[in-house]
Parts: structure tokens; sequence; C-alpha cells
């Protein structure tokens, strides 16, 4: 239906009302007709429909669309039908010098009643025709409140979705055996596998964005139990960033149920320490750089300058930033390697930036392990161009993105990431520049995640292939690793390598059971088989060695650990000899450089 076909309908249906309103209410004075002229009684039918016709105008009621009409629209209805009554009061004291009262309350009542029924009658006909809807998904929501109202009311309202909404399960006590939308609420978690059994459920909704991880698990514990699908509203900090549209909803993922309860931004001293400052992240276009690129965005920097190697990522993360945060901030893409020092040096002079965000970096542990020079190139020679480019420019603060397994390395990679700290706090011992590290865990939907390489696997049929059963590594997500950097970044006051309380490890065989429970499968379906350690692997990582001092807390869940220092002379003389080095040779005197035993190097054999 066109719009002009529309508000004539509803123009001509409201006038209608109006006329009959009146009428009804004249019939119900009857007795007393000859209290009011003929004349009165037209005038006041006119501007009674003058009126009504200007307020609905004036509130946009023709407008509405009131298939999806709630409260707020019928109070708007009922401004309107007052102040059009107001007016015609108004007026006829000013023609007639008296009004009819009891006419106009019985007209005001009556249309109140008969135009707002109409309104209403429109959305009930909508959703019992959506609640006869065949086909759909019979679902059960988990939360009562405003989120699951919510929820319930754009499912009842939006058939094409084919989900139906029976009932609600909440923990709250007071709700038990009341409706809210006509749907029953039927009582706690613990009713949820009777639920699903009684009321034929084939999908829950997990509608309490506010949950905290712990209330995620068991909960999802709850649903997982009853083998159907359970899916989730996206929480409100997803929803904010514009990561997830607002009310739609979204499959359980294995951050819900691994992560911990994100760290707390102090948004002041980040606020001083990046807007109006020129910010340089390199590696941007990887998963760490291009989060870090957003929220550093959100405190609205003067500009941040894109170093990448890969054009694709990096025009990718452009055309994102620039499309949320283009009227406040300034992005300047730049192709360019780390290892080419005098390009880095050139782009310090050019930008002159203020704070540096070092996170381009080689990270796959059995790639480096058969490429053991490139990984020397990138994470060592590369951070060392970057970072003495920093401190010649005069870069305030400097913060370089390092890893858990730099901790007693057992691989290429984490020996690299040692190298590269020992080599910022070795130059932050003469720099005006404040150089700081950050540590932590494995990043859960980063490119060298395994959660991407278990997806492939389900999806293919199996096997999911793990390790070691006994294997564990520290978890932690995109953002809440972003965060982290960035914090640091504010509470950097040189030579400091801040590492995160990342709570407890998590299996890997865990890890790979709860992806095939989410993708709808059971462990009987989708096999999981042991390949064995590989090369550079290490069954636990840890956060701090026993050479390293455990300061104080200096945020919430962030603590620091200061390095112990080493020869400066070890350290240059390896990167100078690295190249003439057999693979074999190169990893012992790495490993020796860094002050780690032979027997260390579990990939020497």
């Amino acid at each position: 239906m066109t719009y002009r076909r529309r508000l004539s309908i509803i123009t001509a249906l409201d006038s209608y009302l109006v006329l009959l309103s009146i009428f009804i209410g004249y019939q119900l004075i009857l007795p007393s007709y000859d209290l009011y002229p003929s004349e009165m009684l037209l005038m006041t039918s006119l501007i009674l429909l003058a009126a009504q016709h200007l307020f609905a105008h004036c509130f946009h009621l023709y407008k509405k669309v009131w298939e999806y009409a709630s409260i707020g629209e019928l109070y708007v209805l009922l401004k309107s039908i007052t102040l059009s009554h107001l007016v015609t009061v108004v007026i006829e004291l000013f023609l007639f010098q008296t009004v009819p009262v009891r006419l106009l309350c019985l007209s005001w009542l009556f249309q109140l009643l008969l135009i707002g029924g109409s309104r209403m009658m429109w959305r009930i006909i909508r959703e019992q025709v959506n609640k006869g809807s065949k086909g759909s998904a019979r679902a059960l929501i988990i939360g009562a409140g405003s989120a699951g109202s919510l929820t319930a009311k754009q499912l009842l309202q939006k058939p094409e979705l084919n989900i139906k909404p029976v009932a609600f399960i909440d923990d709250d006590k007071t709700k038990y055996r009341l409706e809210i939308m006509g749907l029953p609420v039927l009582g706690g978690k613990e009713q949820i596998a009777q639920a699903v059994r009684q009321w034929n459920i084939d999908m829950i909704i997990i509608a309490i964005p506010s949950l905290s991880v712990a209330q995620m698990q068991e909960m999802y514990k709850a649903c997982a139990q009853t083998g159907v699908k359970t899916q989730v509203m996206p929480k409100i900090d997803e929803m904010l960033l514009g990561r997830h549209p607002v009310g739609q909803l979204r499959d359980v993922k294995a951050e819900d149920l691994l992560g911990r309860e994100p760290v707390q931004l102090d948004t002041s001293e980040i606020s001083n320490t990046v807007k109006d400052r020129v910010v340089l992240v390199t590696g941007a276009g990887g998963s760490i750089g291009s989060e870090i690129c957003r929220q550093i965005s959100r405190f609205k920097p003067k500009s941040i300058i894109l170093v990448g190697h890969g054009e694709n990522s990096i025009h990718s993360i452009l055309l994102e930033l620039t499309e949320r945060f283009g009227k406040n901030v300034s992005y300047y893409p730049e192709i360019a390697d780390i290892q080419d020092r005098e390009k880095m040096f050139r782009l310090m002079e050019r930008y002159k930036p203020n704070v540096i965000y070092h996170a381009a970096a080689h990270k796959h542990v059995p790639l480096m392990e058969k490429c053991p020079k490139e990984a020397i190139k990138n994470n060592i020679l590369g951070t060392q161009n970057v970072a003495e480019a920093a401190d010649e420019t005069g870069v305030e603060t400097f913060v370089l993105i390092s890893s858990d397994k730099a901790v007693n390395p057992a691989n290429i990679m984490g020996a690299t990431k040692r190298f590269a700290e020992m080599l910022i706090m070795n130059l932050g011992k003469t720099s005006k520049t404040k150089f700081v590290a950050v540590r932590f865990g494995n990043v859960l939907g980063s490119r060298g995640s395994v959660i991407p390489i278990f997806k492939k696997q389900i999806a293919k049929g199996g096997p999911v292939t793990v390790t070691h059963q006994d294997m564990t590594r520290y978890f932690m997500t995109i953002p809440e690793a972003s965060r982290l950097v960035i914090q640091a970044g504010a509470l950097a006051k040189g030579r400091q390598i801040f590492v995160l309380d990342m709570g407890e490890p998590v299996k890997i065989v865990d890890l790979a059971k709860n992806l095939i429970k989410l993708s709808g499968y059971s462990t009987d379906q989708i096999k999981i088989e042991f390949t064995g350690i590989r090369p550079g692997e290490k069954m636990y990582e840890e956060l701090l060695n026993q050479n390293e001092v455990l300061a104080e807390q200096v945020f919430p869940k962030i603590h620091i650990g200061k390095a112990v220092d080493v020869e400066w002379t070890v350290l240059k003389t390896f990167m100078e000899e690295f190249m003439y080095l057999s693979d074999h040779e190169l990893k012992e005197r790495l490993f020796s450089a860094i002050g780690q035993h032979e027997k260390k190097l579990v990939t020497a054999h």
C-alpha cells in the first residue's frame, strides 16, 4: 500500500470515528438536546474534526506503523485527542460563550476508545496471524526482563524469521505463573529441561545481555543438556560498537564460554594519552592491530597511521574506520615492511607520532620453527627498526605486543618475542621514550587462533585434531587483549612488562568439545583425534618466569613483571651474526643469547 493511499484511508477512518463519537455522545444526552442549538452542534463537530486532524499531523500519528503500536503510541494518541477537545472548548467559548461540556466529555471518551481501538486492532490482527503461522521454530526465551520482552516482541512482529516464542524462563520468582506479552513464565533455569520436553521447544534464546562469563557458562551448560539449538542476544557493548545488529540473535561463541570478565578501562587516563595525539599502529591490518585502531578511535586522537605489509587488510580496516570514525579522526594508510629500516625512520620523521603500538609480528609457532631466520628478521630486527626510529624522533610511548610464549620460551616464536622485550628494555635505559611490553595468551578469533581451524574441521565432518589431551593454554578475546594494550600505554612509565591476570588456563580438548557442541553436534558425531605435540610446543604456558619480579597490581587484573637486565653486547652480536648460521646453530645461539640452556630447545632434535 502506497503512503498516500494509506494516509487517505486513515484520515477518512478518523473523520468517521470523530463524528461517530459526537453522535453517540449526543444520543446518550438526547433528553437534553434542546440545551444545544443545532448550529452549535454543527460547529462543535467541525471544530473537533479539524482540531483532531491538526494534532494528528503535529504528533505524526498518521506516519506511525500501528502494527507495532505500544504504550508510547497510545500516549501520543491520548495527547492528540485531549488537546483537540481543549481547543474546541476555547473556540466554543469565544463563539457562543457556552460549552457543551457533557457532549465533549462523552466525545473525548468515545474517540479514545474508537480511535485507540482501531489502531490496536491492526496489531492484534497481525499478532494473531503470526501466531498461526506454520513451520515456525518454537522458542523458549531465557530471561523475562526488558531484553527478553524485546526479543519476544520482535519475534512476534516478524513472522519471516520463522521463530515463534512460546514461553519464558526467569529466576525472578515474582514472575512465576505470570504472563508477558501473552507468554507464560514457567520458572527458573532448573525448569529448562522440563520446559523443552513439555512445550516441544525447537530452540532456546538466552536474552540476558548482562550475564557474566561465569553465569553464561552455567546457563549454556543447562541449555546444552537439552540438545536443542541455543542462541543469544548480543551483549550491550557488541551492539553499541556496531559489531552486531541491535536486537538480532547470534549463535553462542567460544568467547562467551572461555573468556573472563572484561578489564574495565580507565578512560580518563587513556583519553589523556590518546586524545588529539598522533598514534601509529604497526600490523594495523591484523586481528589485534585493527582492534587497537577501533578502540583508540573512540578517544578521538588527532590521527592514526595504519602501518601494515598486506594491502588488502590495510584497505579493509581503513574503509571501516573511515566510515565509523572519519568525522573525528584522520587516517593515513602506509604499506610498509617493518624490516625496511629506512622506511620506518622516514615514517617517524614524517608523522612524528606521540604513541606507537607495535603489533606487527610473525606469530605462527610451527611455521617459525621451519623458518627461524624470517622470525628473527621480523620479530627482532623489525622491532629494533621501529623502536630505534621511535627513540630518535622522540616518540613519547612505545608499546610492544608480546606473548606468554616469551616466558621460558620453548620455540622460535616465543624466543624472538622475548628477545624483542629485552631489546626495548635495554633501549629504554637511555631513551626519553617510555618503552613497555604487554604479555597475554592466545587470542580467541584471531588469525592464528585454533578456533578457525576447529571450525573448518567440524564443517568437513571431523575429525577435530588436538595435539594432546592435557594441553592447556590461557585465552582472551581480541577486544580484551586490545584494551590491555591501550591501558598499558596509558600506565607506561618506561621499562615495564605488563601482564594480565588471565585466570585459569583452559584445556584445548575442552575448547574443542565446546566448539563441537556449539556447532550443533556431539562428540560421537564429530570425533576428536590426538596428533601429538608439535615442534616448539609446550604443554602449558607461563606469564612470568622465576627471574622476573612481580610488582604490585597497578590496575584491576593488570600486574607488572620487570625483566632482568641482560648484557647488550650478547644481543647485538647475535643480531649481527645470525644470517651466517645454520638453522640448528641459530636456534642454539638464540636461546643462549636470552639466557636459556640448550636443553630447553626441544626443536633442536
